[in-house]
């Protein structure tokens, strides 16, 4: 079996839902994820754009969310995931805002590709900074994915 990831907000490669943006009320799309491998001890998320900061002329990948430590028997996040939703011992890393949280779509040109990249991990992450960026969770990840999916949105600021 393999892993998997949806959303009911959006399909794959499908347009992310203005709420979930800059220019709606910025919160978390719900997601749902099936097939976790039975050996895994824990789930990570992370959400960046490849397509930063002019898709025809990329510079970086943007981190807009990551979660970590989260439990392997959790199936889903609801919309509008805050700290105190999380499920115990998950934690929230720092996105490229330099805060903690979920920082929807805000393409300063062009249409962007988002990606949400769920892994499943054969252990807890320790060790961690209270807030570990995107290269540190990558790093303590790094020889322990045993399972991974992903599922791509797209956004484009109206205007």
């Amino acid at each position: 079996m393999t892993m998997t990831l949806s959303s009911t907000a959006f399909a794959q490669d499908g347009e992310i839902p203005r709420r979930y943006t800059c220019e709606g009320q910025d919160l978390s799309p719900p997601l749902q994820w099936n097939d976790v491998p039975s050996n895994a001890k824990s789930l990570l998320l992370i959400v960046d754009d490849p397509d930063a900061p002019d898709p025809a002329a990329p510079k970086m990948t943007w981190a807009h969310w990551l979660l970590y430590n989260l439990p392997p028997e959790t199936e889903e996040l609801p919309e509008a995931v805050t700290e105190d939703l999380l499920p115990d011992g998950a934690g929230q890393g720092l996105n490229d805002w330099q805060r903690v949280g979920y920082g929807g779509p805000c393409p300063p040109i062009g249409r962007h590709r988002y990606f949400f990249k769920l892994y499943a991990l054969d252990k807890v992450l320790d060790g961690l900074d209270d807030a570990p960026n995107k290269a540190q969770l990558e790093a303590a990840m790094r020889i322990h994915v045993i399972a991974e999916a992903e599922l791509v949105g797209t956004y484009q600021k109206s205007g």
